[in-house]
């Protein structure tokens, strides 16, 4: 191994056993970001399901863990590790991480601030982590009862959440494009609690998703809203976000018009609009847009 490499393997071993000093759950990554050690079970004849019970490393955040000897031997066994995930959702802090997007970070940030103004919440100073390409990270806790799943632009476009069965890149990690760091003043705060407005809007409560007969709900309003403010590169993202939700929520064929509309006020064509919008009818219903 080179010595520049030994040297990153020897920072990144030396960063996840400070984390773990502060309670959080590491594992060795490789550049890639990905879990560096390989699953056991790869060459097994018929799939495997297993979370780590077989003992042996190689599950990925199952992995991981607070205890030093533990994390030196993962390390061990990787010694190509140039970096360390932080696992999602376990005790003590049941991390939470709001991931803004590596390719606009200035629009998603607005973005957050959109919604906080909308629902009312704020988020206290935390721990924000920057990516190599100029991204967000923000790191928030949870309830210990509630579980926050993982999603990609369900709480708005560029917006990614990590939750439980998920990680976070740790600060001082060594990837293919850079190095992760703390944005100065953060790196000794403890991650903020998060809002329960913020809460309750990356793990809704789970609802049945009925059509609603006659016009859109109150809420439909909002989403149009959104729609309408959308910039130039922000527009079919923001109208398939907004189409997901209202089906989801079992209005979208009543919203449908109306999004449609908007999208095209934006800057659309027409047939970009109902193209998006029949997109998003078929990921979250698994039909068209208007069968029933």
């Amino acid at each position: 191994m080179a010595t520049s490499e030994r040297h990153a393997a020897t920072l990144a071993l030396a960063h996840a056993l400070s984390a773990a000093e502060r309670g959080l759950a590491v594992i060795p990554l490789s550049r890639s970001k990905l879990p560096a050690l390989r699953s056991p079970h790869r060459d097994d004849p018929t799939p495997t399901v297993c979370h780590g019970e077989c003992g042996r490393p190689g599950h990925g955040v199952y992995d991981a863990t607070t205890d030093p000897s533990r994390i030196r031997q993962l390390f061990a066994a990787a010694p190509w590790a140039t970096g360390y995930g932080i696992a999602c959702g376990l005790a003590p802090h049941h991390l939470i991480g709001i991931d803004l997007d590596t390719k606009s970070p200035s629009d998603t940030s607005a973005t957050l601030r959109e919604l906080a103004l909308r629902h009312l919440f704020t988020i206290e100073p935390t721990v924000v982590v920057v990516t190599p390409s100029g991204g967000r990270h923000l790191w928030l806790t949870g309830p210990p009862d509630v579980v926050v799943p993982n999603s990609a632009s369900r709480l708005a476009p560029g917006i990614d959440v990590r939750g439980a069965g998920g990680y976070l890149v740790g600060p001082g990690s060594r990837t293919e494009h850079g190095v992760y760091s703390t944005v100065p003043g953060t790196t000794h705060l403890a991650p903020a609690a998060c809002p329960r407005a913020l809460l309750r809007l990356i793990a809704p409560a789970t609802r049945a998703c009925r059509p609603t007969a006659g016009g859109s709900p109150a809420q439909g309003h909002g989403l149009v809203q959104f729609v309408l403010a959308a910039r130039i590169g922000q527009r079919n993202t923001r109208l398939f976000w907004a189409a997901c939700r209202a089906y989801e929520n079992g209005f979208g064929d009543s919203l449908a018009p109306e999004l449609t509309d908007a999208a095209v006020r934006a800057g659309l064509s027409a047939r970009e609009a109902r193209a998006t919008i029949a997109s998003a009818a078929r990921l979250t219903t698994g039909r068209p847009a208007g069968e029933r």
